[in-house]
C-alpha cells in the first residue's frame, strides 16, 4: 500500500491495498511494489557495541546469538520467505508476520507473551509528502524493526547515538531502544510540519497581495494533506500512551517515564496541525470574501454609472421624439436658438449633481 497525499491543487484519495480476499489468515506475501529485503544488525550491551551489514539469515541469528541485545534490522518486505523464517526463529506469530509484509496498519500496538509489536508511520517530505509503515518488535533481548525502504530514512539518528556511544543505551534494555526509535519517528513529524507553516505564510501572501491564481485550490490541498498527518498522529499517541499504561514485563518503569515525553511531543504536533487547517480555513474564507467584495464594488461602479445615465437617456429619449408644431409653446426649446446646448447642459448639470450626492453618500469610496 502507498499513501498518496494530494499535491497543491490536486485532489487525490488515500488508496489502501489489502491482502487478496479471502487469504487465509497468517499468510505471509509481501506486496507486489514492496522493496529488495536487506538486514542490518547493531549490538548495543555495555561495552558491546558491534555493527554489521547486509547479513543473510544465518548470519543475523549467529549475530543475535553471540550478543546480549541486538538491533535487528530489516529494510525492504520484498523477501517474504526470509521474513517468515526469522519470524518462527524468534518465536513471533504469523498474524503480526503478515501485517508485517502488508504495510497498510494503522499506528497500533499489541502484546503477546513474549514480545510487544508496534506498528508507527514514518513521515518525511521531500518532493512530495511520504509515510512509510515501521514495525517495531520488542522482544526481552533483541528490537526487530522492519521499513518499507522508501527514501528519507528518520532512524539514523538513532544509529548514530549507537556509534557514538552518546546516550545511554548500554546501560538500559532494549525497551530503551523501541522508545529511542518511537522518538525519532515522532520528532521527524516536526520539519514537515515547518514545511507546511511556510507553504501557508507563501499562501497568505499570494491572498493579500491578489495573487489569486489557484490560491483556492492550494489551501483546499493542503488542508487534506494535514487531515492526512492528523490521521496519522492521533493513533500514535494512542498507542504510546498504551505502553505507558499496560502492565508489560517488557517496559520498564524508566522508560515509561520517557515515554510520556512522546505524549507530549504527540500532542504539540496535533495542536499544531489543527491550528494549520483552521488557518487554511480562514485563508480561504478571507479569499472568498475578499473576492466578494470585488464583485460587489463592481457591481456598485456599474449601478452609478447606470444611475448617471438613466436620466441622461431619459432626457435624450424626450428631445429625440421631434415633435413639431405649428404652435411652438407645445416643445418650445425646438425652435429655441440655445435648445441644444439647453438639453446638453441640462445632462451635465444632472451628471455632476448625482457623482457630488454618490460621493457624499460614500458610494465612490473604494474599500480596502
Amino acid at each position: 500500500m502507498k499513501h498518496a497525499f494530494s499535491l497543491p491543487g490536486r485532489i487525490r484519495l488515500t488508496r489502501i491495498r489489502k491482502a487478496t480476499p479471502g487469504q487465509a489468515p497468517g499468510t505471509v506475501l509481501a506486496t507486489p511494489e514492496a522493496l529488495a529485503t536487506r538486514i542490518d544488525a547493531i549490538s548495543f550491551g555495555a561495552d558491546d557495541y558491534e555493527e554489521q551489514l547486509n547479513l543473510t539469515l544465518a548470519a543475523a541469528l549467529e549475530f543475535k546469538a553471540k550478543h546480549r541485545a541486538v538491533w535487528i534490522q530489516l529494510e525492504g518486505l520484498q523477501d517474504a520467505a526470509t521474513i517468515r523464517e526469522l519470524g518462527l526463529a524468534l518465536g513471533l506469530h504469523l498474524l503480526t508476520l503478515e501485517d508485517v509484509v502488508q504495510p497498510h496498519q494503522r499506528a497500533k500496538v499489541e502484546y503477546f507473551p513474549d514480545y510487544v509489536y508496534i506498528v508507527v508511520r514514518m513521515l518525511t517530505m521531500n518532493e512530495r509528502l511520504e509515510s512509510e509503515q515501521l514495525s517495531i518488535i520488542l522482544g526481552r533481548d533483541y528490537v526487530l524493526s522492519f521499513q518499507e525502504g522508501k527514501p528519507g530514512d528518520t532512524l539514523e539518528p538513532v544509529r548514530e547515538r549507537l556509534r557514538t556511544g552518546t546516550s545511554s543505551f548500554g546501560h538500559s534494555g532494549p525497551d530503551y531502544l523501541a522508545y529511542a526509535l518511537l522518538d525519532s519517528v515522532i520528532d521527524h513529524y516536526f520539519p514537515v510540519l515547518e514545511r507546511y507553516a511556510d507553504r501557508l505564510e507563501g499562501l497568505e501572501a499570494q491572498v493579500f497581495d491578489k495573487d489569486y491564481v489557484n490560491v483556492v485550490w492550494q489551501l483546499n490541498g493542503l488542508k487534506r494533506e494535514l487531515l492526512q498527518v492528523q490521521t496519522l498522529i492521533l493513533p500514535q499517541r494512542d498507542l504510546v500512551q498504551s505502553l505507558i499504561r499496560e502492565p508489560s514485563l517488557l517496559v520498564s518503569d524508566e522508560t515509561r517515564l520517557h515515554l510520556r515525553d512522546i505524549v507530549d511531543h504527540d500532542g504539540q504536533l496535533i495542536d499544531l496541525v489543527m491550528s494549520y487547517r483552521e488557518m487554511a480555513q480562514a485563508l480561504i474564507e478571507i479569499h472568498l470574501n475578499m473576492a466578494s467584495n470585488r464583485m460587489n464594488e463592481v457591481m456598485q461602479v456599474l449601478t452609478i454609472f447606470g444611475a448617471i445615465f438613466m436620466p441622461l437617456s431619459f432626457i435624450a429619449g424626450v428631445y429625440g421624439m421631434n415633435f413639431d408644431s405649428a404652435h411652438a409653446y407645445n416643445m418650445p426649446e425646438l425652435r429655441w436658438r440655445y435648445g441644444y446646448l439647453f438639453a446638453l447642459g441640462l445632462m451635465a448639470l444632472v451628471a455632476v449633481s448625482l457623482i457630488v450626492y454618490f460621493q457624499r453618500k460614500g458610494w465612490l469610496r473604494r474599500s480596502r
